[in-house]
């Protein structure tokens, strides 16, 4: 069963199991971890999703395709290297994954 870590920008963790084939964002919302509201569909929602991809987690998911790139310029903080939208990142079996949600989402 894959794991996703949380880091909130106070630095508090929060550790959800997860089931393979689910995104990053769809366990945050079913848990609901605060800052990732995950509302599909237009400009705001892709501000809603931004997460940080840990470095040590950057080979387990394909690049960042052209479209999330385009999303991402739409996130409500700055854009950084490992910047992911969290709906992109689908879980695979015994993955265990970190992500640090931004400080401002909206």
């Amino acid at each position: 069963m894959p794991k996703v870590i949380y880091k909130q920008p106070d630095g508090a963790e929060r550790v959800i199991e997860a089931g393979a084939g689910v995104s990053v964002m769809q366990t945050a919302v079913r848990n609901g971890v605060p800052g990732i509201l995950g509302q599909c569909g237009g400009v705001l929602s892709c501000a809603t999703c931004h997460v940080f991809l840990a470095e040590e987690n950057a080979d387990d998911f394909t690049a960042v395709s052209e479209d999330e790139d385009e999303m991402l310029d739409c996130a409500a903080t700055d854009r950084e290297d490992n910047s992911r939208l969290s709906c992109q990142l689908v879980l695979a079996p015994g993955q265990e994954v970190r992500v640090t949600v931004p400080e401002t989402q909206l």
